[in-house]
């Protein structure tokens, strides 16, 4: 299969074209990188958008959600983003100021998942993706639990990536005679100590898989 993705009318970078990328890896980066998506589709005529769970499945995503989110009926189309932010670019001008990011906007019909063992390795890909290590720790769903939870599958073949990094653009411009400070402000995200549920009986131990995530970076 081609690494490259595909420049359709959908995803042709049509502004800051220097700022697009047609690389399927930095597309499975910045999916890998995040779990949370926005999910964009138009439900009796109005758009929606829905924070959504997600997981990568290869060259596949699944979306997850109750059955009972009409934003997950599947089978119309739909648009799908997940940006991460890196820091702001502050410049010498307002006009230049701007963000580091990373963004990825994917189109296409999303299929609503049936098949039993289908959706159950669909669950546990989405489960690994976000906490790698917490699907054969945990109990998994029942059949009952199986039936309340909706699960789509959207094919990562029509995709847009964009990536800003850098400082301001007015360095060399008369706003550098000013005297005024520029640079980029980074922004990280780190996951904290893992706080126990109070209901917890004692002397159960924090898991080494979430353990060991502790002030490692998300995103």
């Amino acid at each position: 299969m081609s690494d490259r993705l595909p420049d359709s009318d959908l995803t042709r970078h049509r502004r800051l074209r220097e700022q697009g990328s047609l690389d399927r890896a930095d597309l499975d980066a910045i999916l890998d990188a995040g779990f949370i998506c926005h999910l964009g589709v138009v439900i009796e005529g109005r758009p929606v958008v829905v924070p959504t769970v997600y997981g990568r499945d290869g060259r596949r995503l699944y979306l997850h959600g109750s059955v009972a989110s009409r934003s997950l009926a599947g089978g119309s189309p739909v648009c799908v983003t997940v940006t991460h932010v890196d820091g702001l670019v502050l410049a010498r001008s307002v006009f230049e100021h701007g963000v580091d990011y990373r963004s990825a906007m994917i189109h296409g019909v999303p299929r609503k998942v049936t098949d039993p063992d289908e959706k159950l390795a669909g669950l546990r890909r989405l489960t690994e993706h976000a906490t790698p290590g917490q699907w054969s720790y945990a109990r998994q769903p029942n059949r009952k639990e199986l039936a309340a939870t909706t699960l789509l599958v959207l094919p990562l073949d029509e995709a847009s990536v964009k990536i800003r990094t850098g400082g301001p653009d007015d360095g060399d411009g008369p706003d550098a005679e000013l005297g005024l400070w520029a640079g980029t402000l980074p922004l990280t995200s780190t996951w904290g100590t893992p706080v126990p549920d109070p209901a917890l009986p004692p002397g159960i131990p924090v898991p080494e898989h979430i353990a060991r995530r502790e002030g490692a970076g998300q995103g």
